[in-house]
C-alpha cells in the first residue's frame, strides 16, 4: 500500500506524528470495516512512529504523582481512530479494563507490562497466559476480536514510562468496563483524556516559508 508523507522542515519536530496521522488516515479510509488489514497496516506505521521519540510534545510526556496520563495527540473527524500518549509514574497501573476498539499499543519510553483477564461466570477474573513485557519499540495488539481485557502497569519502580495507544475510535469517549477482581463483574467507565491541549501538527507555515526563500533567484 503507497502513503503519501506529509512534507517537512527542518525544525518541524512534530512531522513524525503529523505522518503518522496522514498514513493512518489513508488506512482507516481504504480498509474499511476490515480490521486485520487496518490493523497489520497501522502497526506497521506505529513501528516507523515509535523507533524516535524527539517528536512527542512536553506537555504529553508529563506523569501525575497518583495515577496515569492519557493525553490525546490526535482524533479522526471521523473518530475511526485516535493516537494517544500514556504516561505512567513509578509503578502506578490501571484497574483491570476492556477497549471495545482494536488498540496497538507501542513502548516509547521506558518499559510497562500487560496481563490479558478473561472473566468468570461467578468468581474472580483469570489471568489468560504470562504477563508481556514492553520494550522501546515493542507493540502490542488488543482487540475484542484477539482479546481485549487487561491491566498495564509500569515496569520500572523508579523512573516513568511513555507509551504510544492508537485506537479504533475516540478511546476517551467510549463506553468502556472496568472489572472488579474478586467478582469479575463490569463496572461502565469512560476514561476521557488528562488534558484540553493537543498538538498543532497543521501549522506546516515554517517548511513553506524555508521552501520559498530556497527558489528565490
Amino acid at each position: 500500500m503507497h502513503l503519501p508523507q506529509a512534507a517537512s522542515g527542518p525544525m518541524d519536530t512534530l512531522a513524525p506524528l503529523r505522518d503518522f496521522v496522514t498514513a493512518t488516515t489513508h488506512i482507516v479510509g481504504q480498509a474499511g470495516q476490515n480490521e486485520a488489514q487496518c490493523v497489520a497496516a497501522v502497526r506497521e506505521q506505529l513501528a516507523r512512529l515509535i523507533a524516535h521519540d524527539g517528536w512527542l510534545p512536553d506537555f504529553a510526556t508529563l506523569p501525575h504523582p497518583e495515577h496515569y496520563q492519557q493525553y490525546l495527540l490526535h482524533c479522526d473527524p471521523l473518530e475511526r481512530f485516535s493516537v494517544v500518549s500514556f504516561v505512567w509514574g513509578p509503578g502506578q497501573r490501571t484497574p483491570i479494563h476492556d477497549h471495545c476498539v482494536w488498540g496497538l499499543v507501542g513502548m516509547l519510553r521506558g518499559a510497562e507490562t500487560g496481563q490479558a483477564f478473561e472473566c468468570q461466570a461467578a468468581g474472580p477474573m483469570r489471568a489468560k497466559g504470562p504477563a508481556v513485557r514492553l520494550s522501546p519499540g515493542d507493540i502490542e495488539l488488543v482487540s475484542p476480536h484477539t482479546g481485549d481485557i487487561h491491566q498495564v502497569a509500569n515496569a520500572l519502580a523508579d523512573q516513568s514510562s511513555i507509551s504510544i495507544h492508537v485506537y479504533g475510535g475516540n478511546i476517551g469517549a467510549v463506553a468502556r468496563h472496568v472489572y472488579d477482581p474478586a467478582t469479575s463483574v463490569a463496572k461502565p467507565f469512560v476514561s476521557g483524556y488528562s488534558s484540553a491541549q493537543v498538538p498543532n501538527l497543521w501549522d506546516r507555515s515554517h517548511s513553506v516559508r524555508a521552501r520559498l526563500a530556497g527558489s528565490r533567484p
